[in-house]
């Protein structure tokens, strides 16, 4: 077991934090979750030198829920600089930030501010460790709630993907934060983490709708207007061949394995 550390975490209430704040208590390590239902604002820096105060490393998962570049950059450059500057005066060790696989690709929307969102962690202060990661499991439902359905049809963008679940990433994450000063990476190529097989996002979603008991057909489309478009189609977002693949499968999580 590693040494015992004091791990605050960044977004502690989403999909992902709140499965890092699981993990890093049962490894026995003190855990201050950061949210804005915790009273600190990462963006606007509300609370955040008290939250920080005693704390070794700091796991950013915070997350803009909106598919929209410009705000989502702001978001991204704050959160950084605070966390950095807020982070160092009060004596923080490391900084560990998740991103996402495969953005070196894209130019636009949520995954061109998280390229911008990684320049700005690696300019600060604090030493930084980067994992990409794939989109999660629990991405799949929400999904399906945003889409278009007309006449027993929804449908959902024609991409490939390799999802992995959250709490698999969370460990990762974990590992990250806890591990020696030789183990992981702040500069390209970032280590990477994936589910274990390569799905086409229409497929899963046939199977989420199927489980739920909707009598929908799922039909991926393309938008000719969007400039990743190809990329998204193509296996952009696939991870490279020295990826950590973690188990379980899309459809051993919605049995129940390991989902939680």
């Amino acid at each position: 077991m590693s040494e015992r550390q004091k791990i605050a975490v960044a977004g502690a209430t989403g999909r992902l934090g709140r499965h890092i704040v699981d993990v890093a208590r049962e490894r026995g390590h003190d855990v201050v979750p950061i949210s804005r239902t915790h009273g600190v604002d990462v963006v606007t820096g509300e609370g955040l030198a008290e939250a920080l105060t005693g704390v070794d490393t700091v796991i950013d998962a915070a997350a803009y829920p909106l598919n929209e570049q410009g705000p989502a950059t702001d978001f991204f450059v704050a959160s950084a600089w605070n966390l950095h500057q807020v982070g160092a005066e009060a004596g923080v060790k490391r900084l560990v930030v998740v991103s996402i696989i495969g953005i070196d690709r894209f130019t636009s929307g949520f995954l061109a501010a998280k390229k911008v969102h990684e320049q700005a962690v690696l300019e600060g202060p604090l030493p930084v460790r980067i994992l990409r990661a794939a989109q999660f499991h629990e991405f799949v439902e929400p999904l399906l709630t945003w889409t278009r359905q007309e006449n027993g049809v929804r449908y959902v963008p024609a991409m490939q993907t390799q999802l992995v679940a959250a709490r698999a990433v969370a460990e990762a994450l974990v590992d990250l934060a806890t591990a020696g000063d030789a183990a992981g990476a702040s500069t390209p190529p970032f280590p990477e983490i994936a589910g274990p097989r390569a799905e086409k996002l229409v497929e899963v979603a046939q199977l989420l709708a199927d489980r739920r008991g909707e009598s929908v057909r799922i039909e991926g489309v393309s938008d000719p207007s969007d400039p990743d478009g190809v990329a998204y189609e193509s296996g952009g977002l696939l991870p490279g061949p020295d990826a950590i693949l973690a188990g379980p499968t899309y459809e051993e999580w919605l049995d129940g394995e390991g989902r939680s």
